[in-house]
């Protein structure tokens, strides 16, 4: 009987025979999908997450097979202080780096001696709203689904309108890291057959853009002149006194910027010796939404009142 070694092996006894056909590419099913998910952390587990020199970010990447990028120092999600982290690659990839990422920073999660409950952190997805209902089915069947085989909590924020453009939810995940790793499992795997969802894997990672939004007035120190407008943007000008605006502007503009991100709010300040009428404060004009207003102005005066209170001790 003919071995099988010698229907790929030709020798001097036999004729050689043809090499058997290529194997057949794979069914364009069973070829894994690109994908991408985003997620949020705050500024210092965007430096965990980095290492020093890189070389967290780039172990994970190493050992994931997936990309793994942070958006740029104090580059904040609307109305938050947290930086986006952007992982792209198969779903398979994909999931294995979030799940270095989660696990680097539970770890990091002080616990106190004798305690051995299991660190919890929850976990914050960045989905574009028109494939939320992907995710969320029919009476919300989907989702409950998700949470009942996961054993993981669910929770899609409603689209926020304060912030004019933004057109990105937050999922939020709780639970232990095993739960949470399956929830995120069902939701990246119905998500990556949306084409919305899709559609949205180069899109800049920055949220820096101001987003317009109504007014709110000023609680606290300052002198205050609304514009009303018939559009859904209000602005406010408060006054703060000169001395004290490179605390409100900060080293190269961080505060500013900073403020700016976090509240959604546009922030313009006058030049040198252009002060509000019969005093030496000059002019913070702040333009958005009724939170995006209060927010920077809250911010704001927080600075002030800090240095404020410095001058009196």
């Amino acid at each position: 009987m003919e071995s099988t070694e010698s229907s790929y092996v030709s020798s001097p006894e036999q004729p050689q025979k043809k090499s058997p056909p290529p194997p057949a590419s794979p069914p364009l099913d069973s070829v894994e999908k690109p994908t991408y998910i985003k997620l949020l952390v705050s500024n210092a587990a965007a430096g965990s997450v980095i290492g020093k020199g890189g070389a967290t970010i780039t172990d994970f990447q190493s050992q994931s097979g997936a990309r793994i990028q942070l958006s740029k120092n104090y580059d904040f999600f609307p109305g938050t202080s947290d930086r986006i982290i952007l992982i792209s690659g198969g779903i398979d990839d994909a999931l294995k780096a979030l799940e270095l990422i989660i696990a680097k920073l539970l770890s990091e999660i002080p616990t106190e001696d004798g305690d051995d409950a299991e660190p919890r952190m929850r976990v914050r997805l960045v989905v574009p709203n028109n494939a939320c209902g992907s995710i969320i089915g029919k009476g919300g069947s989907i989702i409950k689904s998700f949470i009942e085989e996961s054993h993981a909590g669910i929770k899609i924020s409603p689209l926020d309108t304060d912030f004019f453009g933004l057109t990105d939810r937050l999922v939020t995940i709780t639970g232990a890291l095993e739960e949470q790793m399956h929830a995120i499992d069902l939701i990246l795997s119905k998500l990556t057959d949306d084409s919305h969802y899709l559609q949205n894997m180069h899109a800049p990672l920055s949220y820096a853009a101001a987003y317009n939004s109504t007014n709110h007035g000023l609680n606290g120190a300052g002198v205050k002149f609304q514009h009303n407008k018939e559009d859904h943007t209000n602005s406010v000008t408060i006054g703060v006194a000169d001395e004290h605006i490179g605390l409100v502007v900060g080293r190269g503009g961080r505060n500013i910027m900073e403020i700016s991100q976090n509240s959604g709010a546009r922030i313009k300040i006058s030049d040198r010796g252009d002060f509000m009428s019969g005093t030496n404060d000059r002019k913070i004009t702040i333009t958005g939404s009724q939170r995006a207003i209060h927010a920077a102005e809250d911010m704001i005066m927080r600075k002030v009142s800090y240095a404020s209170e410095r001058e009196t001790d």
